[in-house]
């Protein structure tokens, strides 16, 4: 890691909002296996410092877009986390009031355009945010965070195609993680990713599990396209460690496609994206006293999060039938 040049209080927050995201979902982890969750979850955990690194280089009113695993990407961007459990929970009081559930978490608010249950859903809306962006000449910028596995989907090129030919305030932000789905990715996919962003426009790959690498990257994109310069490419190299989906065992049926050492050495503290920052923050003469209370914070959010989920009013059904109609109120 490198000197961002931000101050104490700056980088604390960028291991505040990592920590929020790990713990969050390591309290959804345990909520889900608990039977407390309705529909399926898909976890961020290990990746947080690619959807913090990226969203603290966006401005509060850029776009994005994401994935299935998507609960990282909605607090990264500032989501509000009690709405978020209770989205998850089905609830009346959730950011999508408990219809959209946990792949379907968004808040236009916020430039949050939210998570897709569908791989490489996002590339299209972020490519017409983008185009809407440069229309209104507003000075924003639409991020599309999405995985290895969906670079293999045909609206990847068709959407670098078009943000390149029209020269839109896009970044293209892919979290390669190695894994699509229940595949080991290079098994499935001819060459490097990189390669074929690069007919398109500028591209780097970092360590997505270095926050302060990944700020810097997409700062410089995000500098890019509002100045004008068109569309550019980013991916973070990390890594997932929960399965693809929590229930992913039944699926499963007793196979594997990875194995429980290369999950050990991404967990290890010289390559967790928390644990090694936590050490790089001690090394600029941060000391416990500093960290400790930020983890207590956290503990405190999500239990209260908990406790506001479950609290809630459980969701109208009916709400089916005006929430389908931008002219309708719900």
């Amino acid at each position: 890691m490198t000197d961002s040049g931000y101050n104490r209080a700056q980088l604390l927050n960028l291991l505040r909002n990592m920590l929020l995201i790990r713990k969050a979902e390591q309290r959804l982890s345990r909520l889900f296996r608990e039977g407390a969750l309705p529909g399926a979850l898909h976890l961020y955990i290990g990746q947080e410092a690619s959807g913090v690194g990226a969203c603290t280089a966006l401005a509060e009113h850029d776009w994005i877009t994401s994935t299935h695993r998507g609960h990282g990407h909605y607090l990264a961007k500032g989501g509000d986390l009690n709405a978020m459990f209770a989205e998850i929970y089905g609830k009346r009081e959730g950011i999508c009031r408990g219809m959209g559930g946990s792949m379907h978490v968004a808040d236009f608010s916020r430039g949050i355009l939210g998570a897709n249950g569908i791989v490489g859903g996002g590339f299209a809306i972020a490519t017409g945010a983008a185009f809407g962006a440069k229309l209104r000449d507003d000075g924003r910028v639409a991020l599309c965070f999405f995985g290895d596995g969906a670079a293999n989907q045909g609206t990847f090129m068709e959407s670098m195609n078009v943000a390149s030919a029209w020269q839109l305030p896009m970044i293209f932000l892919c979290e390669n993680n190695g894994l699509s789905e229940f595949t080991v990715s290079s098994t499935v996919t001819g060459g490097k990713l990189v390669d074929r962003a690069k007919a398109f426009m500028p591209t780097v790959v970092v360590d997505g599990n270095d926050v302060l690498a990944v700020q810097a990257a997409v700062s410089q994109a995000a500098e890019l396209a509002r100045s004008g310069g068109g569309p550019s490419y980013v991916e973070t190299v990390t890594y997932r460690i929960h399965g693809h989906l929590e229930a992913e065992d039944a699926f499963l049926a007793g196979g594997v496609y990875r194995t429980a050492e290369e999950i050990t050495n991404w967990t290890s503290a010289e390559r967790d994206p928390i644990s090694r920052y936590e050490a790089w923050l001690r090394a600029q003469g941060m000391a416990d006293d500093d960290i400790a209370p930020v983890h207590e914070e956290i503990d405190r959010r999500i239990e209260a999060a908990v406790l506001f989920a479950e609290n809630g009013q459980d969701v109208d059904i009916y709400l089916a039938h005006t929430l389908m109609y931008a002219d309708r109120e719900a």
